[in-house]
């Protein structure tokens, strides 16, 4: 399943020498990170309101769109993918309370 993700976070920093006026995702880049974390914010909002009462294929869908919009706001910030799985990789195992609990202020 993450082979997936990493296969498309690697289209996307790929889609950072492709022409602007073909690439989505080149657009998305050259607009910068507040630009992409805009579009992340509203497909995240998208997909909260597909969860609460649209179908199943619906939010699917939504899904789909909101992790592409966070890999390519991680791609805009130089944040690897494989960086986020690694601190994923470490909560694995410890309850969300205490893993919460045990993080720094920040």
């Amino acid at each position: 399943m993450s082979d997936v993700l990493l296969q498309l976070a690697a289209t996307i920093r790929s889609r950072r020498e492709a022409a602007a006026d073909s690439s989505y995702t080149r657009q998305l880049l050259d607009a910068g990170p507040a630009r992409c974390a805009k579009k992340f914010g509203e497909e995240a909002v998208e997909t909260v309101i597909a969860a609460m009462g649209e179908s199943d294929d619906a939010l699917k869908a939504e899904a789909a769109d909101v992790l592409y919009h966070l890999l390519v706001l991680l791609e805009s910030r130089q944040v690897a993918l494989g960086d986020v799985l690694d601190v994923l990789a470490k909560r694995v195992g410890t309850s969300g309370l205490k893993e919460k609990a045990e993080r720094p202020n920040r």
